[in-house]
């Protein structure tokens, strides 16, 4: 058997390799985008909870509160972020805490199973003491 037509019996075995592992590549460079997406939202929930947390310590109002909140997650729909104070009359030397939920919308029809629902709710909770 020459060279050439063994070379010639090869052509489409590229094209099969590509057909086999392409999709395999884009669910998993998907995958890494989704879970950045959502490493996201975490880390912005979370900082919004921290600062609405502290503004309520210094003693703040509830409005001003979930004002603080939806201002510090910038990169968020403010409008989709969930603000929950508790508790709502607070003195001196009390605990103080603020969750903050957020409905983030995958893109990737199967990171759903991964994450566990569509939309993927992201929360955060932190306590503080009034001062």
């Amino acid at each position: 058997m020459s060279m050439t037509r063994l070379k010639r019996d090869c052509r489409g075995q590229a094209v099969t390799e590509l057909a086999l592992v392409l999709p395999l590549l884009l669910l998993l460079l998907f995958g890494i985008i989704e879970g950045g997406r959502l490493g996201n939202a975490y880390l912005a929930v979370t900082h919004a909870a921290r600062h609405g947390a502290r503004h309520g310590a210094v003693g703040a109002s509830d409005g001003e509160i979930a004002a603080h909140v939806r201002a510090a997650a910038v990169q968020l729909a403010a409008e989709n972020l969930n603000v929950e104070i508790r508790p709502a009359l607070r003195r001196a030397g009390q605990d103080i805490t603020v969750t903050v939920n957020y409905p983030l919308t995958l893109y990737m029809p199967f990171a759903s199973l991964v994450f566990g629902g569509n939309p993927v709710v992201v929360s955060s909770s932190l306590t503080m003491r009034v001062e």
